[in-house]
């Protein structure tokens, strides 16, 4: 029986084969062995078509048969360099090629897997022969300082990076980049966290460590994702202390709106914005105490004004309103610029010499008369407050729930006059005896810290 060859060229000697050359043939199969299991080869790879690896059976001249391949040339183009389809075997190969070139190294046919090796990278390879179709050629992996691979599952427990090294992201750009600090002691810590919890970027090292965002040139630090508001908050009951220079009088604070857009200081609770510990005046609600004696009667079914002497304690200044019909006072107000110009409420303040406890029901309508207008113009819609029922006892104080939106008619605004007219609707209430006003508060809204 004659001689048989291994796909890598090794001869396989049958029985009582090549008498008197036995020994050469061992020899040779012996190299072959050495070139495949740690020999080293170049192989220079063609600018043009694949560049095939072959077998020479009983020799040990082939590329193929060597475990450590270098390939060399000049390339203008990314190439393949094949091996038979039935080469079983590991392969350490480096890519010296010139032109910055890939070289795929590949089964000769079939659509197996394949590995490229990048310019001036060395790569570890298992070709299969897994398939007689389509076999695979597998990366196993092996780095070198100069290569570039992918990393899965592999924990870093101190990795050194460059001065002013980077971690790149998937196109190779630069996403970190570190600068380094002589005898440094204090770095940044990351937290990753539980469900419903936030990821902490803290500081490391001494005992008080800040940590400082730094943008460069004239940009800006941005907190936000863009697509909603961004809150700035505290961890825990503890205060935010915004300041510059680390407190010193140096710097200034500034904070700046958008186009027509509002800066919103809104305590919470009880709580007051302040500045400098004391308390600062803001948009909102606003109150005008308007006495009695600051009203005058109507004309027609007026209120009487009245001064009472009390036996003790204060006089008391009332327009007094009868039981048995409606009757009326007026006053004006000339409100702040700041007023909103929107709707009104009140309360009012009056007492009854009496030991009835009926209610009594206090109505409100206003008009407001600009520059140039006719005050001759119809008060607005008369909105009267929740009648408040009557102590019972002679000159107590009585004091209605706030009424609701009282709309003041012509077209409000700043710079005008507004009249107002007061009267005790009886069809409402069933205080049997005169009421006694003191006087309302009125409400009003602004929607700016002052008049200017």
């Amino acid at each position: 029986m004659a001689s048989t060859f291994s796909p890598l060229g090794v001869e396989l000697q049958a029985t009582g084969e090549n008498a008197g050359t036995w020994g050469t043939k061992t020899n040779t199969n012996l190299q072959l062995v050495e070139q495949i299991t740690g020999g080293f080869t170049t192989q220079a790879v063609g600018d043009s078509g694949d560049t095939d690896l072959s077998v020479t059976d009983g020799g040990t001249g082939a590329t193929l048969a060597h475990r450590i391949i270098e390939f060399t040339g000049s390339l203008t183009g990314s190439r393949n360099v094949t091996i038979p389809i039935d080469v079983q075997q590991f392969y350490v190969l480096k890519n010296s090629t010139s032109g910055s070139q890939n070289v795929v190294f590949k089964y000769v046919s079939g659509s197996g897997s394949s590995v490229t090796v990048a310019p001036g990278v060395v790569k570890l390879v298992y070709a299969t022969a897994n398939d007689g179709t389509n076999p695979d050629i597998d990366d196993c992996g092996f780095l070198t300082a100069s290569s570039t691979d992918t990393l899965t599952n592999k924990t870093l427990t101190a990795p050194k990076i460059a001065d002013a090294g980077f971690i790149a992201d998937a196109n190779g750009n630069e996403q970190i980049i570190f600068q380094t600090t002589s005898s440094a002691v204090n770095e940044l810590e990351v937290t990753n966290a539980a469900t419903g919890n936030p990821p902490i970027l803290g500081a490391s090292g001494e005992t008080n460590v800040d940590v400082h965002i730094k943008p460069k040139g004239s940009g800006e630090t941005r907190i936000g994702t863009g697509a909603a508001a961004a809150t700035l908050t505290t961890s825990g009951a503890h205060d935010l202390v915004l300041d510059t220079n680390s407190g010193t009088d140096s710097g200034t604070i500034t904070i700046t709106d958008g186009a027509d857009g509002n800066i919103n200081i809104a305590p919470n609770g009880n709580g007051v914005a302040q500045v400098g510990g004391s308390a600062i005046k803001v948009a909102g609600t606003e109150t005008i105490w308007v006495p009695a004696v600051a009203m005058y009667p109507n004309t027609t079914n007026g209120a009487e004004a009245a001064q009472v002497e009390l036996s003790n304690g204060p006089e008391i200044k009332v327009l007094d309103f009868d039981k048995d019909s409606d009757e009326f006072a007026q006053f004006a107000v000339a409100f702040p610029k700041s007023w909103n110009e929107g709707t009104v409420t009140f309360q009012a303040f009056f007492t009854a010499t009496s030991t009835d406890t009926g209610t009594t029901a206090w109505g409100l309508s206003g008009v407001a008369i600009a520059d140039n207008d006719s005050i001759n113009t119809a008060f607005g819609t008369q909105v009267v407050a929740t009648a408040k029922a009557h102590s019972g006892t002679s000159n107590d104080l009585d004091v209605t729930a706030v009424s609701g939106a009282v709309t003041i008619a012509g077209s409000p605004s700043t710079d005008e006059q507004v009249f107002f007219q007061i009267s005790r609707d009886v069809s409402a209430d069933d205080l049997n005896a005169d009421a006694r006003l003191l006087g309302i508060k009125l409400f009003f809204t602004t929607d700016a810290a002052n008049d200017a």
